[in-house]
């Protein structure tokens, strides 16, 4: 730990640090409900028929869709994220970012893992504020990335 700073050897350790997978099923009728929650009407995402002219195997899930709406065949077997608590104990969402990279389609199964991208500290108004990056990466079948997750989390 360096001088005057909140995060530890331990925590810096954590930095990249890959959990075991969980591995989902992607199904239709989540694909479907999730489209019809935010009211987006593109036959893409419910009408196979339609998808399958468009040269996908079955329905794509729209855009901001969440795998983890989807059946988990295998869970890791310890939890993922960092094993250390930030020594602060208010908490703040300081936001999400969604990269896509191809188009869930039904029939995917999905590989889930995550990890704490980056850690660091700032000051602040209240005093000194401590922000993770954490990101949940979901890659298909063939090894290749969908999604990109990222998350903030302030705490002070």
């Amino acid at each position: 730990m360096t001088q005057g700073s909140v995060i530890t050897d331990e925590m810096r350790k954590a930095i990249g640090v890959e959990s075991e997978p969980t591995i989902l099923q992607i199904e239709k009728e989540p694909i479907r409900r999730f489209a019809e929650a935010i009211g987006d009407p593109n036959p893409v995402y419910h009408d196979e028929e339609y998808a399958k002219k468009l040269g996908y195997r079955s329905v794509i899930a729209p855009p901001g869709f969440h795998p983890q709406y989807s059946f988990p065949l295998k869970k890791p077997s310890r939890p993922a994220g960092p094993r250390f608590r930030s020594p602060f104990t208010r908490m703040l969402n300081g936001g999400n970012e969604y990269e896509f990279s191809q188009p869930i389609q039904a029939g995917d199964i999905l590989s889930m893992t995550s990890r704490l991208a980056d850690i660091y500290e700032r000051p602040g108004r209240m005093g000194p504020m401590l922000f993770t990056i954490s990101e949940e990466i979901f890659r298909n079948q063939k090894g290749e990335t969908v999604l990109i997750m990222r998350h903030t989390g302030i705490s002070y």
